[in-house]
């Protein structure tokens, strides 16, 4: 190999954890894309200069540097960093100097390959003489996302909370432009609108989240929401209800899965996406789980050394899970006395689903444990249909299918499986309206309500 091109596995240990932020220009990748702007909003609000990246501008370069065996997302994400990081060196010319930035890159804890992404995408930046001095910021599953590092300690605990806030508020934003656009009185108007209304929030969280004045976060959110109602036309009827579920990579990136929310709507739906805070709520739950484990078992084995350790993380993910649901169920109350948008499912209630039906495990982990309760949930709230969109191979989402697939004739709801990679296929639009026709038929047969 030539020498610039020879691995040097220590920078995986170097290069990939937690870096303080200060001074440096923090990258974020769109996942979602209302998630992602509000997040960098409230880094900012903490003097960090955060970034969003563009996104699938440099879908060409992830593809080269990939196999395509990655996940989508991996191809997806490895392009950003890299057509960001070009183009930054062109802007700057000889003043540019990849220490000035930290990418971020969080993971998974396995067995799902995003545990693998920062460390690949860690060998393809130092494949690159101009990028090995980039650092990837990453935030693990395993201590439910703790910023601890990334800024002064006594601020960590202030700049999670606010973060946290603007997950859910994102997810308030999403869901308000998926419940106003079908029922639209001209068409465009709520996307004009919403983006309106993340930009005007971007502001909002800059100035209160540091501090954390939630409530003024929240009269802002309502304002939006009561101007977003006006948009509504009331003379179009009741629409059915189509619920996603999936890999949460996916089912938010509007490019990766070709705006698959647009196209159920074209045909006729009023869907609901399974949200990101659903995904930070498990991920602090299951930490919970996992230290209830150990401490039963080194009790059992009188190691109660260990015993001590589990129990102090019982209590740490205890509180947080507490704070997080707490703050979460206020902003719907707030929200909810002003629109009807749907609530998250409960995590233990989704855990309650899958133990009382012998459907899957909590041990095996990954999405899996929110898809498979939560397509159950979905039938029994009475939705017309649910979509599973996850990319081209990936297990859990894989996984889902096959365990729901036999049980769809008995929660009597249409469904549909929708994998993606780069490609377009043919038939996934008649897939589609095939599955909004069974959905539509689906709503008759319920007398149309919603």
């Amino acid at each position: 190999m030539e020498p610039n091109k020879v691995i040097n596995f220590q920078s995986l240990k170097d290069s990939v954890g937690r870096f303080n932020l200060r001074d440096k220009t923090f990258l974020i990748p769109e996942m979602n894309r209302i998630g992602a702007h509000l997040l960098a909003a409230t880094f900012r609000g903490f003097d960090i200069h955060a970034k969003v990246m563009d996104t699938c501008k440099g879908l060409d370069l992830g593809q080269e540097y990939t196999s395509g065996k990655e996940c989508y997302p991996c191809q997806i994400t490895t392009g950003d960093i890299l057509y960001y990081m070009q183009k930054e060196r062109e802007r700057l010319g000889d003043e540019f100097d990849p220490e000035n930035y930290v990418y971020f890159m969080p993971e998974a804890d396995g067995p799902c390959r995003f545990g693998m992404y920062n460390k690949y995408q860690r060998i393809v930046l130092d494949s690159f003489a101009d990028f090995s001095g980039l650092k990837i910021g990453s935030l693990t599953t395993k201590d439910g996302y703790s910023l601890a590092g990334m800024i002064e300690k006594e601020r960590v605990k202030d700049l999670r909370k606010a973060a946290y806030f603007s997950v859910v508020v994102a997810d308030i934003l999403d869901r308000l432009l998926w419940k106003i656009r079908p029922y639209e009185k001209e068409p465009g108007m709520t996307d004009k609108f919403i983006e309106k209304s993340m930009r005007g929030m971007e502001g909002t969280f800059e100035t209160f989240g540091p501090d954390k004045e939630f409530d003024k976060i929240l009269d802002k959110l309502e304002e939006i929401i009561e101007e977003g109602k006006a948009i509504i036309d009331p003379e179009i009827p009741p629409k059915p209800r189509i619920g996603i579920v999936g890999e949460i990579y996916l089912r938010t990136h509007v490019h990766a899965n070709q705006d698959v929310i647009r196209v159920l709507e074209k045909y006729g739906a009023e869907v609901v996406n399974a949200s990101i805070a659903e995904w930070v709520n498990y991920t602090t739950y299951d930490g919970l789980r996992d230290a209830k484990i150990g401490f039963r078992l080194n009790l059992k084995q009188f190691r109660f050394g260990p015993a001590r350790e589990h129990l102090k993380k019982m209590l740490g993910f205890g509180v947080e899970l507490f704070y997080q649901q707490r703050r979460q169920k206020q902003v719907y109350k707030r929200v909810r006395s002003h629109i009807d948008l749907a609530e998250d499912h409960k995590i233990g209630h989704l855990e309650d689903i899958i133990k009382k039906d012998d459907l899957f495990s909590f041990d095996v982990g990954t999405e899996a444990c929110l898809s498979i309760p939560g397509i159950v949930q979905y039938a029994r709230d009475e939705f017309n249909g649910v979509v599973n969109v996850y990319p081209f191979t990936c297990m859990p989402s894989t996984i889902t299918s096959a365990i729901v697939k036999p049980l769809i004739n008995e929660l009597r709801i249409p469904y549909l499986d929708t994998p993606y990679d780069s490609s377009y296929q043919p038939g996934r639009e008649a897939a589609i309206r095939t599955f909004m026709y069974q959905a539509h038929q689906h709503f008759k047969r319920k007398g149309g309500r919603r």
